[in-house]
């Protein structure tokens, strides 16, 4: 098969949609299968350049037209006689010859239909307008959760039988070894305390470490530190300012512009790890934390069931106290964050790079054939 991609997200997103957009081509382009796989972009940049030496992977540039991304890259696929077009980030281009081709769409969450109060109007009515258009004309929609094929269902109107869950996978250097020399090159260079709460993600509203804070307050006698490791936003200055109203801007440390082997050695390091999110679409940060065999504290509700599986321990994010109660058990108890992770190592497996690559195969030939 030739597959084409829409490859923006891939060069020019360092999170997010990029790791998604990353971590599907090296897994697909490492299969067995003798596919090639186009990625088409205004422009291509260093990331994901060791995909790019894979011989089954080739870019090319859609033109530099602020409009190419909707008018002229579907058109291009189709010249370069690809079969399927995937549009890697809940969108698809407006335009496209006569030649046949395929088209299937990655929807990652309806979170601005769900809880608008986090985006700005202009933000809603665009992605609505972007991911309706693209729901329609797909042939097929690929859900990364449960929780979001239920979204795409009810919010676009979309008939079940058109929306699959294929999971995300997390990167490569969370499920690589690490030399304890790294990890205490990692800790020196970012002044890591001995031990530490982690946290992992965009510190905004809806990610909801100001509930941590709160219950860091509660638990003063254990001292624990917080490090968060994320780009911060506005919110960012109601957490600083929580922590000082209590005494505990000492123990919260900011990280931002972590490589992903340093974040992955991050990882490896902290004592515990908490994702107390108010509503995600799949919460990679905990499969990260899984695979480096950290054991996890998330929220009871959207899709983090599914992502952090039974031997996780999850709390409700609008509770304070019963953060503190989860945290403080996990935190003082040795033989439950041994038994967690190591369940939790056995869980994630399921979001390996073979079985991600065998269910989005088998889908584009399904797609093909129908």
């Amino acid at each position: 098969m030739k597959l084409a991609y829409d490859a923006k997200r891939f060069f020019h997103n360092t999170s997010g949609l990029g790791n998604y957009s990353r971590d599907l081509i090296r897994i697909l382009a490492k299969s067995k299968e003798p596919n090639t796989y186009l990625l088409l972009s205004k422009s291509s940049s260093p990331r994901g350049e060791a995909i790019l030496q894979n011989s089954k992977v080739e870019y090319k540039s859609i033109g530099s037209s602020k409009l190419a991304r909707l008018l002229t890259m579907g058109k291009l696929a189709q010249r370069q006689h690809a079969q399927l077009f995937h549009g890697l980030s809940g969108e698809l281009p407006l335009k496209w010859d006569h030649a046949p081709i395929k088209k299937v769409v990655t929807i990652h969450d309806l979170i601005f239909m769900r809880f608008p109060k986090y985006y700005s109007l202009v933000d809603r009515k665009l992605h609505q307008w972007k991911f309706q258009k693209a729901a329609k004309q797909a042939d097929l929609i690929i859900a990364i959760s449960e929780q979001t094929r239920r979204d795409v269902i009810q919010y676009l109107q979309v008939e079940p039988q058109k929306v699959r869950v294929v999971y995300q996978g997390c990167h490569q250097a969370f499920k690589s070894e690490i030399s304890q020399e790294h990890l205490q090159s990692v800790k020196q260079k970012y002044k890591l305390p001995q031990e530490f709460l982690l946290s992992v993600g965009t510190i905004e509203e809806r990610k909801n470490i100001l509930s941590v804070i709160l219950a860091l307050k509660q638990l003063d006698d254990l001292e624990i530190p917080l490090v968060l490791v994320g780009r911060p936003t506005s919110y960012y200055k109601k957490v600083l300012k929580a922590a000082r109203r209590f005494g505990l801007e000492h123990r919260v440390v900011l990280l931002s512009g972590v490589s992903m082997e340093e974040l992955a050695s991050i990882y490896r390091l902290a004592k515990v790890f908490i994702y107390p999110s108010f509503f995600e679409g799949f919460g990679i940060p905990v499969i990260e934390a899984l695979y480096s065999e950290t054991p996890v504290i998330t929220s009871n509700n959207s899709c983090l069931q599914e992502a952090g599986g039974d031997y996780s321990l999850y709390i409700d994010p609008y509770n304070s106290k019963d953060i503190a109660s989860k945290l403080r058990f996990l935190w003082t108890k040795e033989s439950e964050r041994v038994l967690r992770a190591e369940k939790g190592k056995e869980f994630v497996q399921k979001f390996n790079d073979e079985r991600i690559a065998k269910q989005m195969l088998a889908l584009y030939h399904e797609v093909l054939e129908s």
